[in-house]
């Protein structure tokens, strides 16, 4: 990507965000992999592991508020939950999919060969980027304003049944898709009296075993058994 095309790009998602920065640098660094970085052989080049840290910091923050006001009677334990739900990395992935985020990324040869620009690590580390330079380049009450618009629709959905993914559906049509096989679920435990019982799940494809998942119900146990599996499997697709 040369600057031209780079700058392009950077303005075009400045039109999604509804803010252009002041310091444009910062805006691009947030897109600056260490893949990438490691190979360009500058030593001022900074790649976006820095502003991931600060990113991560100031969203737990703006997202707690936001709860606060919409869950006024909520327990802190309740509160850490909900936000725990909005700002994981299936939270962060989906953010960086509506943003196309995998457009800007500058990696190296190597994570480019690896298709790392598909991986929810990469994309939702991103994500996290792109909100700690915002921060630095407009401050706090702004960066909380755009994260209020970026995570909305994720904010409405929490403590629905909207909210938690169905990443048995997502699972299946990316197997199906990708591996031409459908992944197969075993009960391997169940303990506990009738009324406080805790399933375990085993997941695996085509043989291979590729995640576990506990949960209060066998169905909860399948979910989150699949949900490791999707995120390893979009990590690394060869099982």
């Amino acid at each position: 990507m040369d600057l031209m095309s780079e700058k392009a790009n950077l303005d075009e998602l400045s039109k999604k965000l509804g803010y252009r920065f002041k310091k444009p640098e910062l805006l691009m660094q947030a897109f600056r992999h260490a893949s990438y970085v490691n190979e360009q052989g500058d030593s001022n080049l900074e790649d976006n592991e820095r502003l991931e840290f600060l990113g991560d910091a100031v969203l737990d923050l703006a997202i707690s508020h936001f709860l606060m006001e919409f869950f006024e009677d909520a327990e802190e334990g309740i509160l850490s939950k909900y936000r725990a739900m909005v700002v994981d990395k299936a939270g962060l992935y989906e953010i960086a999919l509506e943003l196309k985020l995998s457009d800007y990324l500058l990696l190296g040869r190597g994570e480019e060969q690896s298709r790392g620009r598909e991986k929810p690590s990469i994309l939702a580390n991103t994500t996290e980027a792109l909100i700690g330079a915002l921060y630095l380049d407009t401050g706090f009450e702004k960066t909380m304003e755009i994260i209020g618009r970026l995570f909305s629709s994720l904010l409405e959905r929490v403590g629905t049944k909207e909210m938690v993914h169905d990443f048995k559906s997502s699972l299946q049509e990316y197997t199906q898709q990708t591996y031409k096989a459908l992944p197969k679920y075993r009960l391997a435990e169940e303990v506990g009296p009738a009324h406080d019982r805790t399933f375990k799940v085993v997941l695996a494809l085509s043989g291979i075993v590729l995640a576990e998942g506990v949960g209060k119900s066998k169905k909860e146990a399948e979910q989150r058994a699949a949900k490791e599996a999707f995120f390893c499997l979009k990590e690394d697709p060869d099982i």
